[in-house]
């Protein structure tokens, strides 16, 4: 069962719309999905099977007010950088439709990962096939500082890179043999606990769990990226890792930086599709 994982990292993300785009032209569909943050966001649009939409979302509705931006952080009914009505109904309901039926016809699993505020831990939740609101795609997006606490069945959740940051074992755990991961970061990258974290940590010290899964974060994604490095080097992964994001940021709006990116992550996989293949044992007719 092939499994692909897609980190999250909001705008850097982009880079993996272009990955994602180039499987979709390839006929390459992974049997299970699971995604972080904008990493399922993102990915929902695959498993739809929506060529191009990812790539009208990053070039015409991101770069907008209307999509994000500090004015919505401090709305009383949004207290989100994002506009959350706007991305997660009015846009995929009417500005840039899902198709709903073609993810339901979806024979694989699509799951996003959330944050449990509580107990500090990963939730690998189904994605519904049947949620307008797109509820379970905001708590998997949702940034402490940035996005409100989301609740799901009585329990309070936020961004899932939290406490799982690249979901690669989960996917092993489900069932998966081969692996494909997209990484948002450049190769060397190494995380640290930057003020905004301790900040963060800081106002949800209230729910001790939670926040030292903030503080350790930095340390156990740093180890997630060597172990999937060996996985890379025994062949047991395969692995998209961008040489550089062009500068573009978590917050990025810029429509040329995004697009750059955009392409740079759709030719990179055009160019590593024969060693994909290869990897996936998929045999040319």
């Amino acid at each position: 069962m092939t499994g692909l994982i897609l980190e999250g990292g909001a705008s850097r993300t982009v880079y993996s719309c272009g990955i994602l785009d180039a499987l979709l032209e390839q006929n390459i569909i992974a049997d299970y999905v699971i995604g972080v943050s904008a990493g399922a966001a993102f990915g929902a649009s695959y498993v739809s099977g929506q060529i191009g939409r990812n790539y009208k979302l990053a070039s015409e509705i991101m770069p907008t007010r209307k999509y994000m931006g500090m004015h919505h952080l401090f709305r009383p009914s949004n207290k989100s950088y994002y506009n959350l009505d706007y991305a997660f109904d009015e846009v995929p309901n009417s500005v840039l439709p899902f198709d709903y039926d073609a993810y339901k016809e979806y024979k694989g699993c699509f799951k996003a990962v959330v944050t449990n505020v509580r107990t500090g831990e990963a939730e690998y939740l189904d994605v519904p096939r049947d949620d307008r609101q797109w509820t379970l795609l905001r708590a998997t997006c949702a940034l402490p500082m940035l996005f409100p606490v989301i609740n799901i069945d009585g329990e309070d959740y936020l961004d899932g890179g939290i406490a799982d940051s690249i979901p690669y074992k989960q996917a092993l755990k489900d069932g998966c043999d081969k692996l494909i991961i997209v990484l948002t970061r450049p190769k060397g990258y190494v995380k640290q606990t930057d003020t905004l974290t301790k900040l963060s940590a800081e106002r949800f010290k209230k729910y001790p769990e939670f926040a030292e899964a903030m503080l350790s974060r930095a340390e156990r994604y740093n180890k997630c990226i060597e172990e999937i490095e060996a996985l890379k080097k025994s062949g047991k992964a395969f692995v998209f890792t961008p040489k550089t994001t062009f500068g573009v940021g978590r917050l990025e709006n810029d429509r040329d930086k995004l697009e750059r990116l955009f392409n740079y992550g759709y030719n990179h996989a055009k160019w590593a599709m024969e060693s994909l293949e290869k990897y996936l044992d998929i045999q040319k007719v």
